[in-house]
């Protein structure tokens, strides 16, 4: 599915080809070569249709290997070992000299928009599809609005205005010339998505790789966080919270073996060794010290400081780093290697934790009310399971800046800080801070270039 250019990538796919996969009750053998206008027509068929937009999510091009990366590598946490791998597409977005070219930043439009055709498509369709069971249709309505929800606002803090698509394409050709959608109309349909799922999703999914309520409300809390709407996202987060347990050893929330735990909101599923070696993904091969593994790249390593920050006694430090036996550098723990195989590994992608919601809350709670006692109870209940003594915080301005702190401490290396220094408008202070050029224009990434030719309406993003 990928090199797509934005007929295709938009508006596809008359003709859809799905390469469909993830675990449990998501995986089934790929279906391709599939007519759209006569396949989606029973249960069983929407329900391939929907397996779809999750394996779209699994691509490489998004969760498999470019979305943890691009909330990271322009940040604060990491650096590229090798600049000049791969084209210098990762270095030149941790120096902020970032081109319309950049394969990465074509990659996740491009697959971005695969993804919301598949959405639109199972949303056009299935109101006139019989289910056996409505709860069961209506689940699917909701991980649908859900899933398109995730992957607009992904692209509206990577891009800014981007062209807003909510119905099946059947002509791509009818949608050239509308430009880019206002941010601020994208969020209305992000938001009114969001809450249209939580009011049919279960609480429980069929399975656990399925999105459920509490997703719905924690990814619509940091919608609202993200626009500083305080009292909206403390009523989503309010309403999740209880829901999720912290797992209390913080080496048993990562890995393999610990999947699925009870601390996981919403992840992305993958898995070694199934479907011709396509369900895992490659982000820890890329993620590995140059060198070291077969294929790996050194992307996205996390920087001195941040490992500097730790505390002695964090138990975190040695449960969310490695240091690699063959260099004398660190790499994330929070994925695992499959030694047989480097580019195909198990470790689900988590793009929603619990301590993230935690963190959240106390963010929202300390804005609302400066220095509340609830927002540092929610903050200790995260250092005291990395071992830490409670917070010496106690006014807003301490608060504020301890919480971000911890967010940059727990959620280390899970596609977070980026995108935490953009919402909070610390972007340009911080990294400038520590000798990066940067400026408003880098704030936003540029249309890519094969869009900007294939629909001259689109007009680019400052500076590029």
């Amino acid at each position: 599915m990928k090199n797509f250019n934005y007929s295709t990538s938009i508006f596809v796919l008359i003709l859809c080809i799905f390469s469909v996969g993830c675990e449990d009750e998501l995986y089934q053998e790929p279906t391709t070569q599939v007519l759209s206008s006569s396949f989606y027509s029973n249960e069983s068929e929407i329900e391939t249709a929907v397996t779809a937009i999750y394996a779209g999510l699994q691509n490489g091009d998004l969760y498999g290997t470019y979305l943890p990366a691009i909330g990271e590598v322009p940040s604060d946490n990491t650096f590229e070992e090798v600049p000049a791998n791969d084209g210098g597409n990762y270095s030149s977005m941790d120096e902020f000299s970032v081109t319309t070219n950049n394969g990465i930043i074509a990659a996740i439009w491009e697959q971005s928009y695969i993804v919301i055709q598949r959405a639109n498509i199972v949303l056009n369709r299935i109101e006139e599809v019989a289910y056996n069971d409505d709860a069961t249709k209506n689940a699917r309505i909701g991980e649908s609005k859900f899933l398109r929800a995730l992957t607009y606002f992904n692209l509206v803090r990577i891009y800014g205005d981007v062209p807003l698509v909510t119905i099946e394409t059947t002509d791509p050709f009818a949608f050239f010339g509308q430009g880019r959608t206002d941010v601020n109309e994208v969020y209305v349909q992000i938001e009114l998505d969001l809450t249209e799922a939580i009011s049919v999703l279960p609480t429980t999914g069929s399975d656990s790789s399925r999105v459920t309520k509490g997703a719905a409300q924690a990814l619509l809390g940091k919608v609202y966080l993200t626009r500083k709407n305080y009292s909206a996202a403390k009523t989503q987060f309010s309403a999740m919270i209880n829901s999720y347990t912290l797992v209390p050893n913080v080496a048993n929330i990562f890995g393999v073996e610990n999947e699925n735990n009870s601390e996981v909101i919403f992840a992305i599923q993958f898995a070694s060794g199934l479907n011709g070696n396509s369900e895992g993904s490659n982000a820890l091969q890329q993620f590995t010290p140059s060198g070291t593994v077969s294929g790996a790249k050194g992307h996205n390593l996390p920087n001195d400081e941040l490992l500097s920050l730790y505390d002695e006694d964090d138990l975190r430090l040695e449960a969310y780093f490695q240091l690699h036996p063959d260099s004398p550098l660190y790499y994330t723990n929070k994925l695992t290697a499959n030694e047989d195989n480097q580019a195909d590994g198990g470790s689900d992608w988590i793009v929603l934790r619990y301590s993230d919601i935690v963190l959240s809350l106390a963010e929202v709670e300390n804005e609302l009310q400066g220095g509340s006692s609830t927002a540092i109870s929610l903050l200790n209940s995260i250092r005291t399971r990395a071992g830490l003594p409670e917070t010496t915080a106690t006014t807003q301005d301490e608060l504020r800046e301890a919480i971000a702190l911890e967010r940059r401490l727990e959620l280390s290396l899970e596609g977070q800080r980026w995108f935490d220094l953009l919402r909070t408008d610390k972007a340009i202070e911080v990294l400038s801070s520590k000798g990066k050029t940067i400026s408003e224009n880098d704030l936003l990434m540029p249309i890519p270039q094969n869009q900007l030719d294939a629909d001259p309406t689109l007009e680019q993003n400052p500076g590029y």
